[in-house]
């Protein structure tokens, strides 16, 4: 039976050392070395990185490493009093997880390669430190599945386009600029600006599934709220998304009125992502999350400071009395 130790890598044995150490090389090896898939062009990761484009819509994709990276280090610190003991049942998931391998393997598909590698730690994790702690480590760990991109599933573009398309409209007539829609073209009313097309990249998948990974994440780390609350954090990706997007491109017809076509067609089309909707859907996040938690974040424990200045303050003054 495995000795019962605390969660913190200075208490490993040498024998844990070198295991784990063993088991990371070894995954390692396979994920960015073994070059068997795409016709024996790519390994697991560089496809992943080739992956990660704009006709994927996943050109956030290098950012979930580092959140995963940085949730499971959240999930490890909230362990490190917690008694935990190493269990066998771990090799269960590892089993599974080197089963995926070597059907990625056989048929060459290297998202079935990536999606074993959370198998692969979250046993190592469960192997070494138990149930509790594989259980706390797991959504970060599995967090990983959200950088593959999904096949097909840049087909909701087309749905999400004249969605875009009619809310943009409203948007633009709300704003007093009158427009005529047919299908996804729109056009002034008047002709002084010709009509612009909301393409794929306009549809507001890519802003979609960027704004997803962060509010999942944001819904983890908030775990100080209900269940419920941090599902209602990371669903709200989805109308944010699409109200954002749809903000923002009325605002490009709202330029092309009142401004310029040219600017509003190329300076403020290439930049309203990100000085317009980025802004404008996380101030979105913030203010859910308030009306949830019934406090604006990271504002509380400035207050619990101030107030405990102003106590030892007042002990102070009552001392010097």
């Amino acid at each position: 039976m495995k000795k019962t130790q605390k969660f913190t890598l200075l208490h490993l044995s040498s024998a844990h050392w070198g295991s784990i150490a063993l088991y990371l090389i070894l995954t390692v090896l396979f994920i960015f070395f073994y070059e068997g898939f795409v016709e024996g062009r790519h390994t697991a990761a560089s496809w992943l990185d080739s992956a990660w484009n704009s006709e994927t819509d996943y050109e956030h994709g290098w950012m979930i490493p580092l959140l995963s990276g940085y949730m499971v280090w959240h999930a490890a610190s909230e362990l490190k009093d917690e008694k935990l003991q190493g269990s066998a049942h771990g090799l269960w998931f590892i089993l599974l997880g080197g089963m995926l391998c070597l059907l990625a393997v056989r048929t060459q598909q290297p998202r079935i390669a990536v999606g074993a590698l959370p198998f692969l730690l979250d046993g190592m994790v469960w192997y070494h430190w138990g149930r509790k702690a594989a259980f706390k480590c797991a959504f970060p760990i599995f967090f990983l599945w959200l950088a593959v991109p999904l096949p097909g599933f840049q087909q909701a573009t087309v749905s999400l386009q004249l969605i875009s398309a009619e809310a943009a409209h409203w948007g633009a007539g709300i704003c007093g600029v009158e427009t005529i829609m047919q299908g996804t073209n729109i056009a002034s009313a008047d002709g002084s600006w010709d009509a612009y097309n909301i393409a794929g990249g306009c549809s507001g998948i890519r802003s979609l599934m960027a704004l997803f990974m962060i509010s999942i994440a944001w819904g983890y780390l908030a775990d100080k709220l209900a269940l419920w609350k941090r599902i209602c954090l990371a669903l709200s990706a989805i109308p944010l998304a699409i109200l954002g997007n749809a903000f923002r491109v009325a605002s490009i017809f709202v330029c092309a009125e009142y401004i310029n076509p040219a600017f509003a067609g190329k300076t403020w089309h290439d930049w309203s992502g990100l000085l317009f909707f980025f802004p404008a859907t996380l101030i979105g996040l913030v203010f859910l999350h308030s009306i949830l938690a019934g406090e604006v974040p990271f504002l509380k424990k400035r207050k619990v400071i101030i107030t405990r200045r102003n106590q030892n303050t007042e002990e102070k003054k009552g001392e010097e009395t």
